[in-house]
């Protein structure tokens, strides 16, 4: 009897033993338990209410999850990056993330100079064994918020305030376009260029321009400045945003924004960076991915755009549909992508510098 007490104890001491030692080595390998250090270079500020601060909000939330000790840089030029970057690694971050797509030679060098640390470069296309570059495909929410226009619009004449002629743009514009006329195809987009991304006054002056100068009664808008989103309130107009939603300023005109959902990306990607999983890569999601989505359609929506919005959302998700499939055809009337074919990627990142048939370049 005593021998199986013994025997039963010998077991018991044995299971304990093994819960103890698996406990141990889940601790040991936890790669959240001690913080990690990031530093975070941001083209404006945090709480702008608009690039910046989607970057910081979804990263606020990765920090929460992967005990981060994260450091922002705001208002960064490409002239005082290097010095920045210099400077939090000095002070042990061991992560680099910059927002913008103006810092893009600065980033290579910097990851070449420090191939021990982990880069991350929004809207970047070069991509180094320590240097991830990332966006997302948010044409496609272009074209959904454009489907909205098409619908909501009475007098058939929209307009769009737009940053810079440049193909991340022209995407955005064209399957906006795109969007409307699959619904209205006797709509035109007006397109006015602020040159730039967050200038308050270019901005303004572009929205007033398009309003001024055209029977709009929707305005869309693709920079970081808020202004027309100001602009179209003041008018009576209804305005579509981006980057995050701010129907709660202007809940009398805002139909809808193209938003952002940067937690979805950072957490997964540096995490990778804890496990010692990460490969330089370069990244563009697609809409299944969630780190892009339509904001909720406002009080001011029609009843038809719901449905509307959804089944091609349900479309873009499944992968059997995206925005540039042909046929496509240009402003001037030229057939630029046949029936059953598509852009490739390259041509949609690179080489975007025609318009699709409804778009009007007010200059």
């Amino acid at each position: 009897m005593k021998r199986i007490i013994l025997i039963v104890i010998i077991v018991i001491l044995g299971i304990l033993a093994g819960i103890f030692f698996i406990n141990t080595q889940e601790q040991s390998t936890d790669v959240t338990e001690n913080a990690t250090k990031v530093g975070v270079i941001l083209n404006g500020f945090k709480d702008d209410k608009s690039w910046s601060q989607s970057h910081y909000e979804g990263l606020e939330k990765t920090a929460e999850k992967l005990n981060l000790n994260i450091t922002y840089r705001e208002f960064v030029t490409a002239d005082n990056i290097l010095a920045d970057i210099d400077e939090l690694i000095e002070n042990g971050c061991e992560i680099i993330i910059a927002n913008s797509a103006i810092y893009s030679e600065q980033m290579i060098v910097a990851a070449e100079k420090y191939p021990e640390v982990f880069f991350f470069h929004a809207t970047g296309t070069s991509y180094r064994k320590n240097l991830s570059t990332y966006f997302g495909r948010m044409y496609q929410m272009r074209y959904l918020t454009g489907i909205a226009a098409g619908l909501q619009t009475k007098t058939n004449e929209i307009g769009y305030a737009a940053a810079f002629p440049i193909p991340e743009v022209n995407r955005g514009v064209n399957a906006f376009t795109l969007g409307v006329r699959s619904v209205n195809p006797d709509a035109k987009i007006y397109v006015r260029w602020i040159e730039s991304w967050n200038s308050d006054m270019a901005a303004a002056n572009a929205a007033e321009y398009l309003i001024s100068e055209h029977n709009i009664d929707v305005l869309a808008m693709h920079t970081d400045s808020l202004e027309p989103l100001r602009v179209a309130d003041e008018h009576d107009i209804v305005s579509i945003g981006y980057n995050i939603d701010n129907s709660e300023l202007y809940p009398d005109s805002c139909l809808t924004s193209a938003v952002w959902d940067w937690e979805k990306f950072y957490t997964a990607h540096i995490l990778k960076c804890l496990q010692g999983k990460f490969e330089g890569e370069n990244y563009w999601e697609s809409s299944d991915s969630g780190i892009m989505d339509i904001a909720p359609l406002s009080k001011n929506a029609n009843s038809k755009i719901d449905k509307a919005i959804s089944n091609e959302q349900t479309r873009l998700n499944s992968g059997t549909f995206d925005v540039f499939y042909g046929p496509i055809y240009d402003n001037d009337g030229n057939l630029r992508v046949a029936e059953g074919e598509s852009m490739t990627d390259n041509a949609m990142l690179n080489e975007f510098d025609w318009y699709v048939e409804g778009v009007v370049i007010d200059e």
